[in-house]
């Protein structure tokens, strides 16, 4: 299956409501990453629920994720945009524990409880909105839950799932966010909660083969669900040889000058994706005539 993202509505407006599934996204973000099965499980959560975040906004806005619980995985960060793209990193991406008591990768050992969720969205205004919320379980639904609840007022839902193979490559990955809209009646909170309590872990109905539609339908009901949008989703990272260079451009002409004298060359890896970028003696002293 594919990976890619769907919008609904459900009940009548009174629910909107996202899912995804992102098998492939999460196999290339771990193949870059290095990851472990536990730090692999939490990245792709963090991943997936920022890739529908950013599918909430307009236009070319953009959102960065930030997941600092204290523990032994470190900082997660994660940006994504409104055309289903999304990049991430683990700070130490080879973290990985026995199986928790409910047989699942422990996750909320690995990123801890002692911190905070933090979301910056640049909306293209002057201000960037900053929305920060302490870590309530370190599992990350939970935790997306909470943020949407805290920060942004909207009662909601956040399911993510990742599914590891024996050889560290991702088997199965997928997630929902149902929100209630003002307007929700408590028939409609009882009818999603019952059908939240009953529904197996959205990383088997992945491994199932289920697409984001029938994920909906089976949260929302056959009859409840209007699907809106339809989007692919893929890793994808922004970073250049070019931005690298802009980036040494901008050090200035002292420092560009050590890295020719002291260094001979210079060389920086993404974060993000893991490229290296190398420069020589010649393009730094390209870089040199360039700068100011």
């Amino acid at each position: 299956m594919s990976d890619y993202l769907v919008k609904a509505t459900g009940f009548e407006g009174k629910v909107r409501a996202y899912a995804l599934v992102a098998t492939d996204m999460i196999n290339e973000a771990v193949r870059r990453q290095g990851t472990w099965p536990t730090a692999s499980a939490a990245l792709g959560r963090a991943m997936m629920a920022s890739t529908m975040m950013g599918a909430m906004l307009k236009g070319d806005a953009k959102l960065t994720v930030k997941i600092e619980g204290r523990g032994p995985i470190g900082a997660i960060i994660v940006d994504a945009n409104t055309k289903g793209e999304s990049r991430g990193y683990v700070t130490n991406p080879q973290t990985h524990f026995d199986l928790n008591e409910h047989g699942k990768l422990d996750v909320a050992r690995a990123v801890g409880t002692d911190g905070y969720l933090s979301v910056v969205k640049d909306i293209g205004m002057r201000d960037n909105f900053t929305g920060s919320v302490p870590i309530v379980s370190g599992e990350l639904g939970e935790d997306f839950t909470y943020y949407f609840a805290s920060s942004e007022q909207t009662p909601s839902s956040v399911g993510v799932g990742v599914l590891v193979n024996p050889d560290n490559s991702i088997l199965a990955a997928g997630g929902f966010i149902i929100q209630l809209m003002p307007g929700a009646d408590d028939e409609v909170i009882s009818e999603i909660e019952k059908r939240l309590n009953s529904i197996p872990p959205i990383s088997k109905l992945v491994e199932a083969g289920m697409p984001p539609e029938e994920m909906l339908k089976a949260l929302l009901g056959d009859d409840n669900v209007k699907f809106l949008d339809h989007m692919p989703v893929a890793f994808s990272c922004a970073c250049s040889k070019e931005r690298v260079a802009n980036a040494i451009t901008s050090l200035g002409k002292e420092e560009i000058q050590e890295m020719i004298d002291e260094d001979g060359g210079a060389e920086t890896r993404c974060n993000f994706c893991n490229e290296v970028y190398a420069f020589d003696v010649a393009e730094l002293e390209k870089l040199l005539t360039e700068t100011k």
